[in-house]
């Protein structure tokens, strides 16, 4: 295979001979540098991406993607009629009714805050993944009747823990709206629901301290005749923004939508930064072994002046000899790179496949998933293929400048 003449001259001076084998050896160590550092920044990219989607997918799991709430009466006096209202906004594909209210909870085994959502059972599981989170017990339990209680509720599984609690037992609840008046003043007054179900959403926030009852039991609770808020499902998650931004626009001034971007930015914000600085970070690996790059391809240029002087003489141009270091250094880099590049999708595809890393049970997650993108692995190469390129320009610059009379004269 006939080769261009400034591509088989730069393969050549590659291999290079016995007595100049140290020009070898840091040509290899360069293409080592270069294929650690892509190799190194493509895991802590996927190791971030991976992060975001497993926590984006948890969030969604357990909340809408959309939150609509009525600035003028303080709730939804007809949930049903809100429903079929905002169905006419286009993309939403699920609504369900929300109350929300705190209260501390007590059992035989202990005591704890809890948040108390009150949904219809029916409709929730159009918005959210709580239905098919319930592990023990059903989300139907909601709707029967309670004897010697309120009603039922669904609570997390750390929250059972903490309280002692099993499926059956009651547990008791006592919120700042259920005080009674009585000749010795308010007392708060303590209600008694049934435990028909244990979730696990896959989030410590939502299983430690989340509880979930009927809309009727919750007005009671809580002493709400109005729906606190609409929850909205759409159909693609991108477009969660446009349609929180629809619904006013469609339905009047009176309703305000929020996304789950919105009330999740300063979590995705943060770990955008880690990602960021992470990749800074490890990229000035890829910087060191460019320096490399650097400092090989000026010993092989002071190497072989005289071998510069003699294809001058013989006819070769200037930016031929430019091309020639060029072309080394860009396979250097090319070789690296795509040894990183390769290594590195592989540890991550493996680890993430095989779970290897696990985390302790205080963490939401259980394993670090590692994710990588498309768009990272081309950026990653691309990034380190410039960086290399970049760091010939000087040498092959050096190189083309050679003038034959002078590399010659001393030899």
């Amino acid at each position: 295979m006939n080769l261009p003449f400034e591509l088989y001259v730069a393969i050549r001076y590659l291999v290079a001979r016995r007595r100049q084998a140290f020009l070898s050896v840091i040509s290899a160590v360069s293409m080592t540098g270069v294929a650690v550092g892509v190799m190194a920044l493509i895991v802590a990219l996927a190791l971030m991406t991976g992060m975001q989607q497993e926590l984006r997918d948890r969030i969604i799991g357990s909340a809408a993607h959309v939150y609509v709430y009525k600035l003028i009466g303080g709730g939804f006096v007809d949930y049903l009629e809100e429903i079929d209202k905002l169905k006419t906004v286009p993309g939403v594909v699920g609504v369900a009714p929300a109350i929300l209210g705190r209260a501390v909870a007590t059992a035989g085994g202990g005591e704890a805050f809890i948040s108390l959502k009150g949904i219809d059972p029916d409709l929730e599981s159009q918005v959210t993944d709580v239905r098919r989170s319930v592990q023990q017990g059903s989300l139907d339990g909601l709707k029967e009747e309670q004897a010697n209680a309120l009603g039922g509720v669904v609570i997390g599984e750390d929250l059972a823990f903490s309280l002692g609690a099993v499926l059956g037992d009651s547990i008791s609840v006592l919120t700042p709206q259920g005080a009674t008046l009585s000749p010795m003043g308010m007392v708060p007054r303590v209600r008694r629901l049934t435990v028909v179900g244990v979730f696990d959403l896959g989030l410590r926030e939502y299983n430690s301290s989340y509880g979930f009852v009927n809309l009727d039991v919750a007005r009671r609770l809580f002493r709400k005749e109005q729906v606190d808020l609409m929850e909205l499902r759409v159909e693609a998650l991108e477009d969660a923004p446009a349609v929180a931004k629809a619904v006013p626009a469609t339905l009047g001034s009176d309703y305000l939508a929020e996304d789950w971007g919105q009330l999740n930015s300063a979590l995705f914000s943060a770990l955008w930064l880690e990602k960021m600085a992470i990749g800074i970070t490890i990229g000035l690996i890829i910087m060191v072994a460019a320096l490399n790059i650097v400092a090989s391809l000026v010993l092989l240029v002071m190497e072989k002046s005289r071998d510069i002087a003699i294809l001058k003489t013989m006819g070769a141009s200037s930016a031929s000899i430019r091309q020639i270091f060029i072309l080394q250094g860009a396979i250097i880099g090319t070789i690296g790179t795509t040894i990183g590049a390769f290594c590195g999708a592989a540890l991550s595809f493996v680890v993430d496949r095989y779970r290897l890393i696990q985390l302790p049970d205080v963490y939401d997650v259980t394993w670090i998933p590692f994710k990588l993108a498309l768009g990272d692995l081309v950026l990653v190469v691309l990034g380190a293929l410039g960086v290399c390129l970049l760091a010939t320009l000087y040498p092959s610059s050096q190189a083309a400048r050679y003038e034959p009379a002078e590399a010659l004269r001393y030899q």
